[in-house]
């Protein structure tokens, strides 16, 4: 199926999504395990929201709740098998010099897309360099997120297309873009909301800390999801924060919440409902999604050098993607045919990056001066002139030489 296929399940599903509610209590999810140094020994104790245990096993949440259809439940796997495999071929083809670089996304696929299936068509997204996933949501061709990564452009797509913001590289500025435009779409009276990705890394950002405050203040209709994928870089994040950190949100008067970052349907409720109350003027909200990072922080990282190898073991046993399998094996709502389908769906998409990418054309030397200001400057076009007597020596000098 191609991204525009996606799109459509996308728009079909999006009406018929149950919005997370209030539930009566019932048997509660019990938290996660973190590494247990210093102030994370008491995250352990802290609540996480959680539909989905690590066995795949229902559960319920006093607040949070979502009722699924299984074609919704069988969509979101499709969507983080499809993301983990795109993800993979990416990291491949780094390692085979077609990209420069490439971000992974390995065991983050349930905050992704439950958190990207949560949008409506009018959200704002404004992303990190991570978020593959919400991109496939939105409707993102994936060979078009691999332009910047080779150096043939500045991002592969037009944001206003899918409501979704070029990659940010900056650490957390784009929390300040998100809060900037929620603030627009507050005066402009509409009913959509704005959400903006961040690490747990990037939290420790004064960007973020000021896009809290402006956001609270102005009561601007902004989400802030926060994947603590536990490392930034290799700097863990108990070296970071003294507290969980969904907590620091109360410090700016607005709520924050922390959801099973591997359990995907705990994190579409949540953001469901966090984007929801956004809406409805009830001002910004953190959403902390407690997961892990399986693989390098980029191509360029070795994680082997920070890292234990219990640690990556003890949450691949979490796998968001395994444990969404053995719910729908459990429930009889997938079948070997199913299963082999998507295999066979993965294969197709792996194969249409690998060609994509390899056939991109150089980009135009003298595109970098395109659209840097909208009537034009008479630096930039002296910067123009040079750099073209600059690419033009290259061909006299290969003229002289093949003269010779």
């Amino acid at each position: 199926m191609t991204v525009e296929g996606t799109a459509q399940r996308k728009n079909a599903r999006s009406s018929k999504r149950t919005t997370a509610k209030k539930a009566a209590p019932a048997k509660k999810a019990s938290p996660a395990k973190a590494r247990t140094t210093g102030p994370t020994e008491q995250a352990e104790q802290d609540q996480l929201v959680q539909l989905l245990t690590p066995e795949g096993e229902r559960v319920e949440h006093p607040d949070y709740a979502i009722d699924l259809s299984p074609e919704e439940l069988r969509g979101l796997y499709r969507d983080m098998v499809l993301t983990r495999k795109f993800d993979a071929e990416a990291t491949t083809l780094q390692r085979q010099g077609e990209l420069g670089l490439w971000a992974s996304l390995l065991g983050q696929e349930a905050a992704q897309i439950g958190s990207g299936r949560a949008l409506r068509d009018d959200d704002y997204v404004f992303p990190t360099y991570r978020e593959h996933g919400v991109a496939w949501c939105r409707g993102v061709d994936p060979t078009n997120l691999l332009g910047m990564f080779r150096g043939v452009n500045h991002g592969g797509w037009d944001p206003n297309s899918n409501n979704f913001h070029l990659y940010t590289i900056v650490i957390g500025s784009q929390t300040l873009h998100a809060t900037g435009y929620a603030m627009g779409v507050q005066k402009d009276g509409a009913d959509s909301a704005v959400i903006a990705y961040f690490g747990d890394g990037a939290s420790s950002q004064g960007d973020v800390a000021e896009s809290f405050t402006f956001s609270a203040v102005y009561n601007a209709p902004v989400v802030f999801f926060c994947q603590n994928n536990q490392w930034a870089i290799s700097e863990p994040t108990e070296k970071q924060t003294r507290v969980p950190l969904y907590q620091r949100a109360r410090g700016y008067g607005f709520p924050g919440v922390r959801v099973d970052g591997n359990d995907v349907l705990a994190c579409l409720a949540v953001t469901k409902a966090a984007l929801e109350r956004a809406r409805t003027g009830q001002g910004p909200m953190l959403i902390e999604a407690f997961t892990y990072r399986m693989g390098a922080h980029t191509t360029s990282d070795d994680p082997t050098r920070y890292r234990a190898d219990e640690e990556r073991a003890a949450w691949e046993a979490k796998d968001p993607i395994r444990r969404l399998k053995a719910y729908l094996e459990a429930e009889g709502m997938v079948d070997d045919a199913y299963l082999v389908s998507i295999e066979e769906e993965s294969e197709a998409l792996g194969k249409r990056v690998r060609d994509a990418v390899r056939a991109m054309p150089d980009p135009d030397h003298m595109a970098i001066f395109e659209n840097v200001y909208a009537d034009g400057h008479a630096l930039v076009d002296e910067e123009r002139a040079q750099f073209a007597a600059y690419q033009a020596s290259f061909a006299d000098a290969d003229a002289v030489a093949e003269g010779n």
